[in-house]
């Protein structure tokens, strides 16, 4: 059962998810060669929780860590470590917060120091596909229109869509309905509502879009070893129309990129 939103309450869910973006943000500008996962989940836990929040993975289906942290062909789940990262690396850094009784749930992928352009590319890629995904999501449309277009929009560039492993809905819960998979045929599925959020989350392969598990129970990874890149907004449907929620903006300031990727999801200026 899909569980729709006041206005107030997503404007509750939009403090959630600026948290976790703050967050991204804060660990983009330490992000580099030797640093750890490890010392990142670390810095996450007490930059969540001075902001008056709890992290939102700890704990949460006996999650050990802040972070979910996935290196090169790992997809997502990835446990903090103490291994460095290395030059030419990617790592998706992927994190919760609750706040006022509601989550957050963000993503994003990092390079580290220089990527390769294949790679670079794939990233790029991937978060294209998460706006083409995010563009679906209004009123009239069904689940299957989102996952349609971002799985044409990958496939005809020759990456493969992780098909296991889907977005969701947000809110009291850091997992309601419906379920977001990345592929999918329009017109199918559930009817989208309006005041319902969504986790939207494009999981992208360089190669076959196969993924095993490993042993620690949680960490996924392409079966044949290639990068895999993941980036995921929490949208609101509002007025009939995708409103993002969440934001790469700080991200986007740490790294001096800039960007008007968001602005046509916005329906007031985000004030930094």
């Amino acid at each position: 059962m899909i569980e729709v939103k006041t206005r107030e309450e997503i404007e509750l869910m939009r403090q959630s998810a600026l948290i976790v973006s703050k967050t991204l943000g804060m660990l983009a500008k330490e992000l580099k060669p030797g640093v750890t996962t490890k010392q990142l989940d670390k810095l996450a836990e007490d930059y969540i929780r001075s902001q008056g929040a709890l992290p939102g993975f700890l704990g949460l289906y006996d999650c050990p860590s802040t972070l979910l942290t996935s290196v090169n062909e790992a997809v997502v789940h990835g446990l903090p470590t103490d291994k460095p990262l290395e030059e030419g690396d990617i790592v998706s850094i992927d994190c919760g917060a609750l706040m006022n009784g509601f989550y957050g749930d963000h993503a994003y992928t990092f390079e580290i120091g220089d990527v390769d352009p294949e790679t670079k590319k794939l990233l790029q890629t991937t978060k294209e596909s998460l706006y083409v995904g995010i563009r679906e999501f209004k009123n009239g449309n069904r689940v299957g229109d989102v996952g349609y277009a971002i799985q044409k929009y990958c496939e005809d560039q020759g990456y493969g869509v992780v098909r296991e492993l889907v977005g969701h809905g947000l809110g009291k819960k850091m997992h309601e309905d419906p379920e977001m998979p990345n592929y999918g045929k329009r017109g199918r599925g559930k009817k989208f509502l309006e005041g319902q959020v969504v986790a939207i989350e494009p999981m992208i392969n360089m190669g076959t879009h196969r993924i095993k598990q490993l042993k620690d129970g949680w960490t996924i990874v392409t079966q044949d070893g290639k990068p895999s890149a993941h980036f995921e907004h929490d949208v609101a449907l509002v007025d009939g129309k995708p409103e993002i929620l969440s934001t790469f903006a700080y991200v986007y300031e740490a790294l001096g990129i800039t960007s008007n990727e968001e602005d046509e999801f916005r329906q007031k200026a985000l004030v930094l």
